[in-house]
């Protein structure tokens, strides 16, 4: 006699391996990951990859949380059962932030997890700067635009003086950085796409109320 139970169970993990998946490759091709690129980046191989996005292969949760750390996703994204509602206002007040730094505060405007580009926009004080050093993330696509004030753009040994509605674009793997030359403050908005940040990159931002509050709670108990 059949045993349905254990047939239903089996036809069960089969479907949520198949949706596993099925996320993991939507993650991999927004991002213009090869198979061969994430099982580099997982410890894994380009062969494992594929059969875990067609579904015919198990995987255990510590390989998961390093293929979803390498596309800058949640462990739970990949388990999600449905589409969050895309039509989401997020607030000035309650936009993500990275603990202020003196004369630059930077916030997060993509929702999580990140999927096809992401956002971030910079307040500068004047003088402030993303910091003495340029930086680099990535090999992908970056436009920078200045919703206010005037600022200097490093892009590798070229100086740029940019004001306000001005925009420029170039690849994340030029050394940049910017600084407040005006006598206000400046606001700059970063677009990346493919995103380049990873899971724990993200983890800083937290929302600028959880910045103000989180001492005095700690204080308190």
């Amino acid at each position: 006699m059949k045993n349905t139970g254990i047939t239903d169970e089996r036809e069960d993990e089969a479907h949520r391996s198949s949706e596993i998946g099925q996320r993991i490759k939507a993650f991999r091709t927004t991002r213009r990951l090869t198979l061969r690129q994430l099982g580099e980046m997982t410890d894994t191989t380009a062969s494992f990859i594929s059969q875990l996005e067609r579904g015919l292969s198990g995987v255990n949760t510590s390989t998961l949380m390093r293929i979803a750390g390498a596309m800058g996703i949640g462990l739970p994204d990949l388990f999600e059962q449905q589409l969050r509602s895309p039509h989401h206002v997020l607030t000035r007040a309650a936009r993500p932030a990275l603990p202020p730094s003196e004369g630059y505060r930077k916030m997060l405007l993509s929702r999580r997890p990140i999927r096809e580009f992401e956002v971030y926009v910079g307040e500068f004080d004047s003088g402030g700067s993303t910091g003495e050093r340029p930086y680099v993330h990535g090999g992908t696509n970056e436009m920078f635009l200045v919703l206010r004030g005037e600022v200097e753009l490093t892009l590798g040994s070229d100086i740029l003086i940019l004001k306000q509605g001005d925009s420029i674009e170039y690849s994340t793997s030029t050394p940049h950085k910017t600084r407040n030359v005006g006598s206000e403050m400046a606001e700059v908005l970063w677009i990346i796409s493919p995103p380049t940040s990873r899971v724990g990159e993200l983890d800083k931002y937290i929302p600028r109320t959880s910045l103000a509050t989180g001492p005095d709670q700690d204080s308190e108990s």
